[in-house]
């Protein structure tokens, strides 16, 4: 191989090596430097991009949420409601099965028309509806609708002496009040 195909670059000899391979600098200032501004928008563009995607992902489960409770919510309402329509339909089927004669209370069917009241009671117990009768309680015009006053002097005044109608309550909702008598 000749000398001419390979050349070394000589340093002169005033300079260091290291002052060679220096990188040159540049006529734009540090601070205007287009590669670092354009990064930075583009750095503050995800960043906003993030805080609003992360806004919507939170509000969209809380929507979640609130139609899920309303969904729940008017399901316990229209059970609610077709359960205040059984109401006098188990009230007539226990004055029913109060007022059997002696001579019938074994008969067949008269077990099988228990055996319906026992499951309108399921159902109550099923839904969490608990009765209200209140005798001997302090009358509350939230659960209870007075519907006569008692001379007892076996009770103190305010106090409910008699249940004419049971009430029913699930939860905190009284779906009817227990219709009473209350002592003067």
């Amino acid at each position: 191989m000749s000398d001419t195909n390979h050349q070394e670059t000589a340093v002169p000899p005033h300079q260091n090596p290291e002052e060679v391979a220096a990188p040159v600098e540049t006529d734009v200032p540090p601070e205007i430097n287009p590669v670092d501004d354009i990064i930075n928008k583009l750095q503050e563009e995800a960043r906003i991009n993030l805080e609003g995607w992360q806004r919507a992902r939170a509000e969209f489960a809380n929507y979640k949420k609130r139609v899920e409770a309303e969904l729940r919510l008017a399901s316990e309402r229209g059970a609610h409601e077709a359960l205040i329509k059984m109401l006098p339909i188990m009230d007539d089927f226990q004055r029913a099965l109060d007022n059997i004669p002696p001579e019938l209370k074994d008969n067949p069917w008269v077990s099988g028309t228990a055996l319906i009241m026992k499951h309108f009671d399921k159902v109550l117990e099923a839904y969490h509806v608990t009765e209200i009768d209140p005798v001997g309680q302090p009358f509350d015009p939230h659960l209870h609708e007075a519907i006569g006053m008692d001379d007892s002097g076996e009770y103190p005044s305010g106090t409910v002496t008699a249940t004419m109608q049971k009430g029913y309550i699930s939860g905190e909702r009284v779906l009817r009040p227990a219709l009473v008598k209350v002592a003067q």
